[in-house]
């Protein structure tokens, strides 16, 4: 995996902990311990088991699961330093919101690290 995804990785992880921390601390800690028991998913697999833990959300929170991943997205999306146009995914289940995220996150990074080789090239040139 590429150093761009790992990093997203983390952040989406860090996102999940985050949005699960609004519901209170208690709360977020019985919500892992009801996804690793019950569901097999522990808190740093949740970016390779989207689709487990998607459908364990929504089978712990029924019709609320979506106030929930509404808020890991929020989360997200400030940890990537974008602003969330939330028409834009309509339609869009979570995991599909998560992919287009991480898509903005990795085109943003690659804009970076040519920008980065352009300067660090010019800077030589100009020795």
């Amino acid at each position: 995996m590429s150093l761009f995804g790992r990093d997203f990785e983390k952040l989406l992880v860090e996102a999940v902990d985050d949005g699960l921390s609004t519901l209170g601390d208690s709360a977020k800690q019985a919500i892992y311990y009801h996804l690793e028991k019950s569901f097999n998913v522990k808190k740093e697999e949740v970016p390779c088991k989207m689709t487990a833990f998607t459908q364990a959300i929504q089978n712990i929170f029924g019709a609320g699961a979506n106030f929930i991943e509404i808020l890991i997205m929020k989360k997200l999306y400030e940890k990537i330093d974008r602003s969330i146009k939330w028409n834009q995914f309509e339609g869009f289940g979570f995991a599909q919101n998560v992919s287009e995220a991480k898509r903005v996150f990795q085109e943003k990074n690659m804009i970076k690290s040519v920008k980065e080789l352009v300067e660090c090239e010019e800077a030589e040139a100009e020795f």
